[in-house]
């Protein structure tokens, strides 16, 4: 079981012209294998900061990222381990798949760099990981991205994720860029991996009603600090914070939306 901890991240930009921006201030939180967290916040919460700092993307200006209680590594083989441990899954998934390759290419290249599987095996694993998202391998193996549709792409990239075998996954708004007909069947996939897999899974949304039935905890995020953090039905059905309150009224009631999505694309 690997444990994934953010102890007191602060991250500060400095803006021209208009001094320093705190896009977080002293968060913490531990994230286990096996274990869904969904994080809520409006647009410019600060969100995407923290994904960008668990991938490495960013630093942050004070504060440690640990995995299995050692502090992750800044370069060498040792951040290349860490970031074999732990994938994202972006957005956009088209902007997140080079569209001159096939998707072939893109599930065998995380097998080549990370040295997953024999090379007389890659074929095999590919086929595996598109089986494993609910792709039929011959239909997409050899197309490249603008020949699928949305939800496939998306498919795509929560497979590239996999490939590397991690323990943690970073899912940013992975829904948000689908028609809603398909919404419901990419979450109930990452749903069904990450307990097949036992996979510690970072859920970034701003929709409390997926927020709630996909996460086994929720911490809403406001101006960079964690503002509330439990139990999804407590966070969602008996709000403390001000903040979270406002965003439980101003959202659809999160029972009736989420079983119109249930009764309308038919569930699981």
């Amino acid at each position: 079981m690997s444990v994934l901890e953010l102890r007191h991240v602060t991250k500060v930009y400095n803006v021209r012209g208009a001094g320093q921006l705190t896009a977080l201030d002293d968060v913490s939180f531990t994230l286990h294998s096996g274990q869904t967290i969904g994080l809520v916040g409006q647009s410019g919460s600060g969100k995407s900061t923290i994904a960008k700092i668990l991938t490495q993307l960013e630093t942050p200006t004070s504060g440690e990222v640990l995995l299995d209680d050692k502090p992750i590594p800044r370069r060498g083989r040792g951040l290349r381990k860490y970031r074999q441990q732990l994938r994202m899954v972006f957005q956009d998934p088209f902007a997140s798949l080079n569209p001159y390759h096939s998707i072939r290419y893109h599930l065998e290249r995380p097998l080549r760099l990370d040295n997953v599987v024999a090379k007389a095996e890659t074929e095999a694993e590919v086929r595996w990981l598109l089986e494993r998202v609910r792709l039929v391998p011959d239909a997409v193996i050899d197309r490249r991205p603008h020949e699928l549709s949305g939800g496939q792409r998306q498919r795509v990239a929560i497979a590239r994720a996999l490939a590397s075998r991690p323990k943690i996954l970073v899912a940013d708004e992975p829904v948000s860029m689908l028609d809603v007909s398909i919404r419901l069947g990419v979450l109930n996939l990452l749903a069904d991996l990450q307990r097949e897999e036992g996979l510690g899974v970072l859920y970034i949304t701003h929709d409390l009603a997926t927020a709630r039935h996909f996460s086994d905890e929720i911490m809403v995020l406001n101006q960079g600090r964690i503002v509330e953090h439990g139990t999804a039905d407590d966070v969602i059905l008996r709000p403390q914070d001000p903040y979270t309150q406002e965003l439980r009224a101003a959202s659809p009631d999160p029972e009736r939306h989420f079983a119109s999505m249930t009764s309308e694309f038919g569930g699981k």
